[in-house]
C-alpha cells in the first residue's frame, strides 16, 4: 500500500510539473496550485514513508529536504524580487527542491539551469526570427516573436525534476521493490 501511494505522489508532482510547463508555454504563468500540489504530494508521500515501518527509508530526512526546500525558496526569491524570474517560477522550483533534499538538489539545479539556457537562446532566436506565423495570443513564442525576453521556466523546472527523481532513484525498481518490504536474498 506505501508503494501505492508513493508512486501516486510521484507521479501527481510529475503531473503538476507538466501542467505548469505547459501553462508556461501558452500563457507565461503558473498557477500557485501547481507548486501546492507539487508540496502537497510530497508531504503525503513522505508521512506513507516514514509511518510504513518497514525499517527503509525512501527519503532523506525531514531536515534535508526543508533545507533544500528553503534555500532554494531564499535564493529564487531574491531572483524574483530583482525581476531576473516571475514568482510562480520561484514557488515551483521551491516546491520541487522540497522533493530533493539536499542530495538531489546539485543534479535538480544543473539540469533546470542547462534546460532554462536552451529555452533562453531559444527566446533569443525567436526574438530576431519568425517562426511561426499566427502564434497563440499570450503564448510564449507569440511573446518571444514580438522582443519579449521571457523563458518559460516551468518547463526546465519539470524537467529538471524528473530527471532528477530519476537521479534520486525514486522511479528505480529496486528502491520501490525496497519500500514494498522486499529484501535481497
Amino acid at each position: 500500500m506505501i508503494l501505492f501511494l508513493v508512486v501516486f505522489c510521484l507521479l501527481i508532482a510529475i503531473g503538476f510539473g507538466i501542467a505548469s510547463g505547459v501553462s508556461d508555454f501558452k500563457t507565461m504563468t503558473i498557477a500557485n496550485s501547481y507548486a501546492g500540489g507539487v508540496i502537497a504530494a510530497f508531504i503525503i508521500a513522505y508521512l506513507a514513508d516514514m509511518f510504513s515501518g518497514n525499517g527503509v527509508e525512501y527519503f532523506a530526512s525531514w531536515k534535508s529536504h526543508g533545507v533544500a526546500a528553503i534555500g532554494v525558496f531564499a535564493i529564487t526569491f531574491i531572483l524574483f524580487s530583482i525581476k531576473v524570474i516571475g514568482a510562480g517560477d520561484s514557488k515551483l522550483c521551491s516546491a520541487f527542491a522540497l522533493w530533493m533534499g539536499l542530495e538531489g538538489l546539485p543534479p535538480y539545479l544543473f539540469y533546470m539551469a542547462i534546460i532554462g539556457a536552451l529555452l533562453a537562446v531559444a527566446t533569443k532566436f525567436m526574438n530576431k526570427t519568425k517562426v511561426m506565423a499566427l502564434p497563440a495570443e499570450g503564448s510564449w513564442i507569440a511573446k518571444a516573436q514580438s522582443g519579449h525576453q521571457g523563458v518559460p521556466y516551468g518547463i526546465a523546472i519539470c524537467a529538471g525534476a524528473v530527471i532528477s527523481f530519476l537521479y534520486l532513484g525514486y522511479l528505480s525498481p529496486e528502491k520501490l521493490l525496497l519500500l514494498a518490504g522486499h529484501t535481497e536474498n
